[in-house]
Formats: C-alpha cells, sequence, structure tokens
C-alpha cells in the first residue's frame, strides 16, 4: 500500500490492487488541497476541513457512515466514535475507519475527541498504520495521541491533524507529541510511505512532510 499525506486529516491510500482511496479531504483551512483523483472517499464526519468531496477528482465512491464496505478488493469497515469527550454532546460523530488490501491493515481515528476505550480498540485490532490526530483543540492533543498509540500497539503511527505552515486552525503543530515521545518521533523525509518500507519505522510516530502536488 502507498500511503500520500496532503496536510491536516488527508490521506491517499493506493491498494495492492491499484484503488485510490482519500480520506477526509478538506477546504478552509488557510492552505489549500491540491485537487486530486481518487476511487474512493471516506469521509470521516461532515465537517468542512473533512468533507471537501467536491476537491476530488474522478467521480468516486463516497463513503461516510459506519459500516462494512468492500471496494475493488479493500474491506472498509467504518466504526462509530466521538469528536469529543462528552458523547458527541459539543462536536458530535466521528467515524474511525480501518481498511484492509489484503497486505496491509490501517486505521484512520479522524476527528477523535476521545480516549480510548475497550470496545473501539477491539475494533480496530492489530493494524500496520495507526493515523492519529495530535493537534488538540478539536481533537485529542499529543498526550492523547500517546494513549492511542500505547493502547492500539500499531506497527507504526503517523501524525495528522496539526498546525503546520499556513494553516489557519486553532490547533497545536506537532512539537508538543515530539516532546513526549522524544527519540519516538522521526521525520519520514518526504510525503509519500510504502508500506513494504513499514520495517524501517517499527515502534515509531512518523511526521510525514505535506505533498502540495497530488500529481493526478
Amino acid at each position: 500500500m502507498i500511503i500520500e499525506y496532503f496536510g491536516h486529516s488527508c490521506v491517499r491510500l493506493t491498494s495492492s490492487g491499484g484503488m485510490r482511496f482519500v480520506i477526509d479531504p478538506y477546504e478552509g483551512i488557510g492552505y489549500q488541497m491540491p485537487r486530486m483523483r481518487a476511487d474512493v472517499v471516506l469521509c470521516t464526519h461532515g465537517h468542512f476541513d473533512h468533507h471537501n468531496i467536491a476537491g476530488v477528482a474522478g467521480e468516486p465512491k463516497v463513503i461516510e457512515s459506519v459500516g462494512s464496505f468492500t471496494c475493488g478488493g479493500v474491506r472498509i469497515t467504518g466504526v462509530a466514535a466521538f469528536h469529543d469527550d462528552v458523547g458527541g454532546a459539543k462536536r458530535g460523530r466521528d467515524i474511525v475507519y480501518i481498511l484492509e488490501d489484503g497486505d496491509t491493515r490501517v486505521c484512520h481515528l479522524g476527528d477523535i475527541g476521545e480516549l480510548p476505550r475497550a470496545d473501539l480498540l477491539r475494533a480496530i485490532g492489530k493494524v500496520d498504520v495507526l493515523f492519529v490526530p495530535v493537534g488538540g483543540t478539536y481533537t485529542v492533543d499529543a498526550e492523547g495521541a500517546l494513549a492511542y498509540i500505547q493502547a492500539a500497539r500499531p506497527r507504526v503511527a503517523m501524525a495528522i491533524h496539526y498546525s503546520c505552515e499556513g494553516c489557519s486552525l486553532d490547533i497545536s503543530t506537532v512539537q508538543p507529541l515530539c516532546r513526549l515521545a522524544g527519540s519516538r518521533c522521526v521525520q519520514l523525509g518526504g510525503c509519500v510511505l510504502d508500506t513494504d518500507d513499514l520495517s524501517r519505522y517499527i515502534g515509531k510516530i512518523v511526521i510525514a512532510e505535506r505533498k502540495r502536488d497530488a500529481g493526478e
């Protein structure tokens, strides 16, 4: 599986069979998401910075609900979660997505705002890559992100949903996470991660660069 990071919570996953999945395309956050092509778009919730479906080319299938789906040989499971720590009373619901293509299993936590709970961790199960928000304010912060990483024990974690150059949202940078996690945080040195190379990052939290050009 090829993982491309486009900033904020947006990633594009290309399965071993060539299917392209965009998760949480954004708009209105201070910098522009490049227009990209995909076969499937998954949205963890309806907020503007996670729901820019119009910004994805190719007439993709849209998934924005809990349940089980299969697209191009990829199994997708959407699990109900909360956008805050008070049962959704502040910001509503969030959907956690798990995708499996036969070679790789990944989990995207979206705008998770609650701390880990046993039933959610069981649904996530063992994953190769965990995409976890770290910026706080609207999601878990650095400490909450580490709680998920320590509880879910993915082979590799990737930080998402934090402030970077040009971001206008009131969220933290990735630095508080790096201070807490120390040497576990590593710079990817690019914006693309091939899961065939995961062995280089086992037990680490990867900080990827933002891809500014989708290329297609």
